[in-house]
């Protein structure tokens, strides 16, 4: 399975936005708001996450990460945080799944972290500016959909010294007496 697009990812961000709000909207009339916004970031932190763990073409270890997030999920919630701490460690967790699956660097892994950071930055202007929760909801996510173009690793420039030369000397010659050895099994059978 290919890496995630940046339109499957604002597909995303309508989806979460729109489920998000409505939601918000009805479960407020029936529970406290404080307490449904904690549950609705926790329930929408899954559904990401879950999403995460279907794109991802890394297959070991999900069951792993799955029972990991959700003790860490009810470790939070029992710490009874103030609420954007509450939202700022389940972001911390999103943030160490989608690093973990996607990207192969610590450069890459830090570029996810800003890019998370922002996106709450933007969904914060979104709420002082509308005071609307799906509007909030969709500029975080659509921020978050920026993270497919981040490479999974960052490689530095070197130029050929004699020491790299030597490497790509050795790996070539091992692989034409990789290909010597199946063309001779291949010839005899």
């Amino acid at each position: 399975m290919k890496r995630p697009g940046f339109f499957e990812g604002v597909g995303v961000a309508l989806a979460v936005s729109i489920v998000g709000s409505v939601l918000f909207s009805v479960l407020a009339t029936l529970f406290a708001g404080g307490f449904v916004l904690r549950g609705l970031i926790a329930a929408l932190s899954l559904l990401y996450l879950l999403y995460l763990l279907k794109r991802s073409e890394e297959r070991v270890g999900r069951i792993t990460t799955l029972t990991a997030w959700l003790a860490a999920a009810l470790g939070i919630w029992l710490l009874g945080l103030s609420l954007p701490l509450y939202l700022l460690a389940h972001l911390g967790l999103v943030w160490l799944v989608r690093s973990l699956y996607f990207h192969a660097g610590l450069i890459a892994a830090f570029a996810d972290l800003g890019l998370a950071l922002f996106g709450v930055a933007a969904a914060l202007w979104a709420w002082l500016t509308t005071g609307s929760l799906g509007l909030s909801l969709w500029s975080f996510f659509l921020v978050q959909a920026l993270f497919v173009l981040i490479p999974a690793r960052f490689k530095r420039r070197k130029e050929l010294s004699a020491g790299s030369q030597a490497e790509a000397d050795r790996f070539q010659h091992a692989y034409r007496v990789a290909e010597a050895a199946v063309s001779k099994l291949s010839s005899t059978h």
